[in-house]
């Protein structure tokens, strides 16, 4: 399975036969970046913020007449691709703020995916109880109005996924007054930095033992 990073929360990822896109955004949802053109058989969309809920963007791929969209708690199965959605915050009132927020598991090629979407919280011992081992995690670490910098590791940790995929964090392409914090400040809160990547290809059997830090450049 492929995973293609596309800024802001927006990934791609590619298995075989399917194809899933989380959190597609528009142009005045975020700060100065745009997607490109893009198909799927599936899209996740974790809160009603157009810089996470622009399905329009996303067209069907060849196995169907539309992407099958998913934008509410619950379980789903598409194309042999298992969603599971959970209600959490993207503030730290109970959504008293901000309202809701949903963090998918996705089940694709055999590979566990979890996306946390604009969490905004840390997981109560709960709600982690109830998530299955991970093996690639998508971490919001930029804030405002998500988790960020040690609260982010510290999520992260609780998780203990394999591969840890930040998200949600300004560029070099986002304007210097962007509310977003750089990925640079995610690395001082976690303690090391390392180079970006372009894509990354995963593999079960091919996992690495220890949570490994993986950015992926914007493409």
């Amino acid at each position: 399975m492929q995973i293609t990073y596309f800024g802001h929360s927006c990934f791609k990822l590619k298995s075989k036969n399917r194809t899933v896109i989380t959190d597609p955004y528009s142009e005045e949802g975020v700060y100065g970046i745009s997607m490109p053109k893009l198909t799927a058989d599936l899209v996740t969309v974790s809160h009603q913020h157009r810089g996470h809920n622009a399905v329009e963007k996303i067209k069907a791929s060849a196995n169907r007449k539309k992407p099958f969209i998913i934008d509410f708690p619950g379980e789903y199965e598409v194309g042999g691709v298992s969603v599971f959605g959970v209600k959490t915050h993207h503030d730290k009132v109970n959504g008293e703020e901000r309202g809701n927020n949903l963090i998918f598991t996705i089940l694709i090629d055999g590979i566990t995916v979890c996306h946390l979407g604009d969490l905004a919280h840390p997981l109560s011992d709960e709600q982690l109880k109830n998530l299955p081992a991970i093996d690639v995690l998508f971490l919001p670490v930029g804030g405002p109005s998500s988790i960020m910098g040690e609260e982010a590791v510290q999520v992260a940790q609780a998780i203990n996924p394999n591969y840890l995929i930040p998200m949600h964090y300004a560029d070099a392409a986002y304007p210097k007054d962007a509310p977003l914090k750089k990925i640079e400040d995610f690395f001082q809160a976690y303690g090391t930095a390392v180079e970006t990547e372009e894509k990354l290809n995963v593999e079960k059997d091919r996992l690495p033992d220890e949570m490994q830090l993986v950015v992926l450049s914007r493409t």
